[in-house]
């Protein structure tokens, strides 16, 4: 049993936040850079060459890449032989977030009450999601996110008649109505399969894998060991939504989207429910061992 103080989970939280708002994962930036290249619209290439000036100034001066800095979405991957001492890992987790959007001066965006709508004035809570694994490590992702794109998500429980056609349909048409509302070009995290709950889940964990061809070696084994009808299902999504001409910012061209990630669960035999997560270029996830 490794014992672990909640104190350095703050931390590193605290920093997680900070450098999610101000730089985007390589992966990110690299899909960014490559749609410039192969953008064919004149104002597309102008909108994305924008967003890596943008990306530029905001990694120069230390300042966010967007006002909206996001709800503070954590992933934690627990070995179950770690014992967490000196408090409670979900105030450790929030007071990381806390002291990460005020020392990194990020707009606080979270209120009190959906209804009510007092705001918190701290960007807490977090949107915290637990999972108990292997080992003696602990595993942190923070995927703030903004609400632009957030809003613009869908869930649906479609028929197993509908089968992969109604997917792929269910896909395609989120996309289409997101619109320039989500501020394309988006990433799009796909879950399928689960119940109501699970496939959101995975949806928006889906957001926080690379969106690179050329992944590292460690990606390279998983993905041989996913089903090559969902790696051609995202090859094919990306495509068809690509060819919709949204473009950037709306505005037209080739690159509606930069990666279709999609993520399975077994289901029940009455369901198929599929969550389409939308997320805007600003695809901001940062991960850390301890």
């Amino acid at each position: 049993m490794r014992d672990l103080e909640v104190s350095l989970i703050t931390k590193n939280i605290r920093e997680m936040c900070i450098e999610a708002n101000l730089f985007l994962e390589e992966d990110v930036e690299k899909a960014i850079r490559t749609a410039g290249y192969t953008e064919t619209s004149e104002t597309g290439r102008s909108v994305l060459s924008q967003i890596e000036d943008n990306l530029k100034i905001a990694g120069d001066e230390r300042i966010p890449i967007c006002q909206d800095t996001g709800m503070a979405v954590v992933f934690l991957e627990i070995g179950q032989e770690v014992h967490f001492t000196g408090g409670d890992i979900t105030d450790a987790v929030n007071e990381g977030v806390r002291q990460g959007y005020e020392e990194g001066y990020l707009r606080k965006s979270v209120v009190n009450d959906p209804i009510e709508r007092i705001n918190t004035g701290d960007n807490t809570p977090a949107v915290i999601h637990f999972e108990i694994v292997p080992g003696d490590k602990v595993k942190l992702t923070v995927a703030p996110k903004g609400f632009g794109s957030e809003n613009m998500s869908r869930i649906f429980m479609l028929k197993p008649a509908d089968g992969i056609e109604g997917v792929k349909n269910a896909v395609i048409n989120t996309a289409k109505e997101a619109g320039p509302n989500a501020c394309p070009p988006f990433v799009i995290g796909v879950g399928i399969g689960g119940d109501f709950e699970k496939c959101a889940l995975m949806s928006k964990k889906a957001l926080t894998r690379s969106i690179q061809k050329d992944k590292s070696p460690a990606d390279a084994a998983e993905s041989k060991e996913r089903n090559l009808y969902i790696k051609e299902l995202e090859e094919e999504l990306l495509l068809k939504i690509n060819d919709t001409g949204l473009g950037p910012a709306g505005l037209g061209g080739r690159n509606t989207v930069l990666a279709v990630n999609i993520e399975t669960f077994p289901t029940h035999i009455a369901g198929l429910p599929v969550a389409v997560n939308i997320c805007c270029h600003v695809n901001r996830h940062k991960t850390r061992i301890i």
